[in-house]
């Protein structure tokens, strides 16, 4: 059976962790533990096996282990699909990070073609009453599981963007520059919400084709006040030339993708998940991580890698056991985290249990059988 798991995961030196090695079959893994035994720090360092800066969106530098800092490294022995590969991501001081693929330098987008991971940390719980950057930044995230070059689309725009703000907040009136950028913005910009429409349509009939216990949420992609649609690379530059006398006063871009906004409808009451109770908006997060978890098991032959911290936080026993209950089914390496074992009960010997004990400044890893 095709599978996307961790066989084994070695840090070191990396945040809490001076060095900590675990063997790992294919099932989910509870990590319990006391707050600040160095949980999320596993979590995180399995995010950086994808691309970008993991769950908490860290520098290098962040990452490496006090007072040592000197350098950080996180291997694995990633099971993708039929194949073995080990993978290995590492930094040194301020340097950018390093990725290897198989004992050969790869870049970070290559780990995107073997490798699909998933998160939903604490902070997100609050990502339907904050700003639009958090919900933009929490679908790219779900579109790269689906189309792994999103993100040197994203990354080429963001590009470009920051060009063309330096030319506008130096009052630059040249045109033949800002038509060269806003060509490159365009072309990466039309793609970007191309595959943003493309993502939400996929969790749309992943949500409607499950039977499950958490809630459906109506997506909407916005432009302003809005639905977006998938624009022509022509329409979306001759936006941006547009707008050139309004930016120009502002000092930067206010047309183009890195405008766009994330709306969801709790479905079956009909209330915009802002309005919905905490617990309600938990349940609706959770619904989408396992809607696009679906979706890829089918587009990508196996379901991503889910990063769990907390999850259990605003779950209810019964929701909590459904929760374990979908993950198993759909054949996931869940990755999950909890403050104690009983939270976890549900799962039984379906899943890895491992206890994150810190003591002297370190932590501590043991693997055990069901506590």
């Amino acid at each position: 059976m095709p599978r996307l798991a961790l066989r084994a995961l070695k840090l070191s030196y990396f945040r809490s962790h001076r060095a900590a090695h675990l063997q790992l079959d294919a099932r989910p893994v509870a990590l319990y533990g006391a707050n600040g035994a160095g949980k999320t720090n596993i979590l995180e360092a399995v995010s950086l096996l994808s691309p970008g800066r993991g769950l908490r969106r860290a520098t290098p530098a962040d990452m490496a282990r006090a007072p040592e800092r000197i350098g950080w490294k996180v291997a694995a022995e990633m099971e993708s699909l039929v194949d073995l590969h080990e993978v290995a991501t590492s930094a040194q001081g301020d340097a950018s990070r390093l990725v290897e693929i198989d004992g050969k330098p790869a870049p970070q987008v290559a780990l995107g073609r073997i490798a699909r991971i998933t998160w939903l940390v604490p902070a997100m719980d609050r990502l339907w009453t904050e700003g639009a950057a958090e919900r933009r930044r929490f679908l790219d995230r779900l579109v790269l599981g689906f189309d792994p070059s999103h993100a040197e689309a994203v990354l080429g725009y963001e590009k470009a963007m920051r060009e063309r703000n330096r030319l506008l907040r130096d009052q630059s009136r040249d045109a033949g520059w800002y038509a060269a950028l806003e060509g490159q913005m365009a072309d990466h910009g039309a793609r970007i919400t191309a595959a943003r429409l493309a993502c939400l349509d996929r969790l749309a009939a992943a949500q409607g084709g499950a039977r499950t216990a958490f809630p459906a949420a109506d997506l909407t992609l916005l432009d302003g006040d809005v639905p977006a649609t998938a624009p022509a690379t022509d329409d979306l530059a001759q936006a941006l030339a547009a707008s050139r006398p309004a930016d120009l006063r502002a000092g930067r871009t206010l047309v183009g993708p890195h405008r766009a906004d994330l709306r969801a409808i709790y479905a079956a009451k009909g209330i915009e998940a802002r309005n919905a109770s905490t617990g309600e908006q938990k349940a609706l997060l959770v619904s989408l991580v396992l809607a696009s978890a679906r979706a890829l098991a089918e587009d990508f032959g196996a379901p991503p890698i889910l990063l769990l911290d907390e999850v259990a936080a605003h779950l209810d026993e019964a929701r909590r056991a459904a929760l374990f209950d979908e993950i198993c089914a759909l054949g996931a390496q869940a990755w999950m985290t909890g403050t104690g074992p009983e939270l976890f009960d549900a799962l039984g010997d379906r899943a890895s249990y491992v206890e994150v004990s810190e003591a002297d400044g370190l932590s501590h890893l043991e693997q055990k059988g069901m506590p």
